[in-house]
């Protein structure tokens, strides 16, 4: 089920949301809304579920051609995951489940057995068979969160939302979760937009990211794209750790793990630039290092431990470093 957003603006009072935004969310796709707070992101999301509607004008949200617009969020068929699970603390974990099965109208509601048979294919999908006795407050944080989505799951949305899945986990659990969520994207298939302020995992998660700044899209591609060939200063700087190098009027751009490090007898004048090692910070796999260059700027460098040690250097060693900067 694809979605099509077509210039879609939202104020409120004085305050630009969004402003214009138009944009295709391919079928079968896990695309990710990533920008700072405040950039419009979980107002689009919201949007595209029903829960808010855009300013009056021509915006329009379509899922597989045809116009939602003016459908409200019940009849949307729209799966929604909160940030903060939403879950009933006084229900069990099936009951939580079932919840949007046991609500929807007499015509619609599914008999009690094939109900108990939606929830234990669920539970199985998210893998937690066995705690569907359980309560919330007895779950973990992962597991209370894959809840949250087996209940979005439950009605068999025509499209999944995810707002800040794992934003109230802690680093651990963020990143196994997010693990399982592209496993389980990929095992289901459903088309799926998600908003995250977190680089990393948008770029980890993602078949297409969409960054947003503003109440404007900035930029849209493949996760490697985007990093890659950032089209603005912003995007550059927002995906990732990035060097400035000025240069009189101009302003270029390097990552650290795009830089060269050599001993300083072997640096080319004509392609590389004498630096002193400033800063060392070498526990875990990678290496960074603050150098100083001749003119007077700082630069971080990210090298491997092997690439470190056979370098050998120490604080205030005079190195030389190869830059490959570009401009935007």
């Amino acid at each position: 089920m694809s979605i099509s957003i077509h210039s879609i603006s939202k104020t409120f009072g004085a305050y630009t949301a969004l402003d214009k935004i138009s944009l295709e969310v391919p079928n079968g796709s896990l695309t990710a809304l990533l920008g700072p707070s405040g950039s419009g992101k979980t107002t689009l999301l919201r949007i595209v579920a029903g829960l808010d509607f855009p300013d009056p004008g021509p915006g329009r949200i379509a899922f597989h051609g045809e116009d939602v617009s003016e459908v409200s969020a019940r009849k949307r068929g729209v799966g929604f995951v909160f940030q903060h699970y939403a879950l009933f603390q006084h229900m069990s974990v099936a009951q939580n489940i079932a919840f949007g099965l046991r609500v929807l109208p007499s015509a619609q509601r599914p008999k009690k057995s094939e109900i108990r048979d939606r929830v234990m294919e669920l539970l199985k999908l998210v893998r937690l068979e066995g705690l569907e006795g359980r309560r919330p407050h007895e779950l973990s944080g992962g597991q209370r969160q894959r809840v949250a989505l087996a209940r979005a799951l439950a009605i068999r949305p025509k499209v999944l939302l995810l707002d800040e899945p794992f934003g109230a986990l802690d680093a651990q659990v963020r990143k196994d979760l997010r693990r399982w969520l592209r496993q389980f994207h990929d095992e289901i298939g459903l088309t799926t937009l998600f908003v995250t302020h977190d680089q990393e995992e948008a770029l980890e998660l993602s078949d297409q990211v969409v960054v947003m700044r503003n109440a404007r899209i900035e930029q849209v591609g493949k996760p490697q794209s985007v990093y890659d060939q950032p089209r603005s200063p912003f995007v550059y700087e927002f995906l990732g750790n990035v060097n400035k190098l000025h240069e009189g009027k101009n302003v270029r751009y390097l990552r650290p793990h795009e830089i060269d490090v050599l001993f300083a007898a072997e640096c080319d004048p004509a392609t590389d630039v004498s630096a002193r090692v400033h800063h060392l910070f070498s526990a875990g796999p990678i290496a960074t290092l603050t150098v100083k260059l001749g003119d007077g700027q700082f630069i971080d460098v990210e090298l491997s431990r092997k690439q470190l040690d056979e370098l050998s250097l120490s604080v205030g060693d005079e190195v030389a470093v190869r830059l490959a900067a570009r401009t935007v």
